[in-house]
């Protein structure tokens, strides 16, 4: 039987992502995409991109991936690169990496550039890159080593080791950006692509 309506897959394990969607009333399925990202983040960067060419070209070529499994739905494809200067930071492998990064970071003021592209069959049909600035504050090692014992695992599952979202907000001095970028995925630019592309989505029900 032909199927009448596409469903909306979103290419991503992130739990924010799911849980930021799910909260917009959105239904959806989580589909991850598997991909080399560090050989397409080396591609961008070898070509002469940045950080924000890199967040483009991992939302899009996660889209694609699983979009190439899912004929007639569309994919949302997201992701986010965190910037120091011309620096390129990555999840922490470790608590001694996350102690690591945080020290990196301290005092400093970098970027988050999140972005989320819409596939369909293979066929990008929109993308968006959103960036937001924030500035760490001058913390010692007490307090940065406590926010670590409060976070936990938690820190290893973002990069730059800390979550706006949880204890790691004391650690920071301002914060300039849009909430959802600063989470990984530019909320309002998404919905107003799916108004525009397919409404029907937006009112999908079990």
């Amino acid at each position: 039987m032909e199927k009448l309506l596409s469903m909306l897959i979103l290419a991503s394990a992130s739990a924010t992502r799911k849980a930021l969607l799910d909260k917009a009333g959105l239904r959806f399925a989580a589909v991850p995409a598997e991909l080399d990202e560090r050989q397409v983040e080396n591609q961008a960067l070898q070509a002469g991109g940045d950080a924000r060419d890199v967040a483009l070209l991992l939302a899009r070529h996660k889209a694609e991936a699983v979009s190439r499994d899912r004929p007639g739905d569309l994919v949302i494809g997201a992701d986010q690169t965190l910037a120091l200067g011309l620096e390129l930071l990555h999840k922490p492998v470790s608590r001694v990496d996350a102690v690591t990064q945080l020290e990196h970071l301290r005092g400093k003021t970098h970027r988050l550039h999140a972005a989320v592209t819409l596939v369909r069959d293979g066929h990008l049909l929109w993308s968006d890159l959103q960036t937001a600035e924030l500035t760490m504050r001058d913390f010692s090692a007490e307090e940065r080593d406590h926010v670590l014992d409060l976070e936990g695992e938690a820190s290893l599952a973002s990069v730059g080791s800390y979550r706006l979202e949880g204890p790691s907000i004391r650690l920071f001095e301002t914060v300039a950006g849009d909430y959802f970028t600063i989470l990984g995925l530019p909320l309002l630019p998404l919905l107003a692509a799916l108004r525009d592309i397919a409404p029907e989505l937006l009112y999908a029900r079990d």
